[in-house]
């Protein structure tokens, strides 16, 4: 799949904004801790994708009821879900450096994942983890995502890359009082 860039500007992909708050000092000291284990930028994206994917809990699996949408909010309660896990990704890639793009899937509703730019090409990375046998790994060298969409089942693989989080998914996440309520209001296509 040809994955498409939502603006030509790579600089957008390494912005900070009120969701991807990489400026947050949690954020950068995460990111600080991280890089501190780090040999190069590629060991670093593994270690903050490792991070994302096995630190913070899936709240849907966790049964956690809060809702989470900052990257620096996900990081210091530790929860989300698929969006704010990958909200987190990119903040913490970005912070590094290393051009981060917000992208999704449709399953039985919209699931989101995250790209990083490495060598002039887009790799997407599913932090998401904690369904046993489902737990992504990160790789610039082919896919390992734990989900693929089956077009029989009327699912996508969305090819967009966005700077910023999609409206729908955004709107879903801020509506939300609670964990039950976002689970009714999820985005089911983009």
């Amino acid at each position: 799949m040809e994955l498409i860039q939502e603006t030509p500007d790579l600089s957008a992909y390494l912005a900070a904004d009120e969701v991807i708050d990489h400026d947050h000092p949690r954020v950068r000291a995460t990111a600080a801790r991280l890089a501190a284990q780090a040999e190069d930028s590629y060991a670093y994206a593994r270690l903050a994708f490792d991070f994302v994917r096995d630190t913070i809990p899936h709240s849907q699996d966790s049964g956690d009821p809060r809702v989470t949408w900052r990257a620096s909010d996900v990081l210091e309660r530790r929860t989300g879900i698929c969006y704010a896990k990958s909200h987190a990704l990119a903040a913490l890639l970005r912070a590094e450096g290393i051009p981060t793009a917000l992208c999704y899937q449709k399953f039985e509703v919209v699931h989101g994942l995250v790209a990083v730019r490495f060598n002039g090409a887009w790799h997407r990375q599913d932090p998401r983890g904690g369904e046993a046998g489902a737990a992504g790994a990160f790789s610039l060298d082919g896919e390992r995502l734990p989900f693929l969409p089956d077009p029989e089942f009327n699912e996508v693989d969305y090819d967009v890359l966005y700077a910023q989080p999609h409206p729908a998914v955004l709107d879903a996440l801020r509506a939300a009082p609670d964990a039950a309520y976002l689970q009714k209001t999820l985005p089911t296509a983009l």
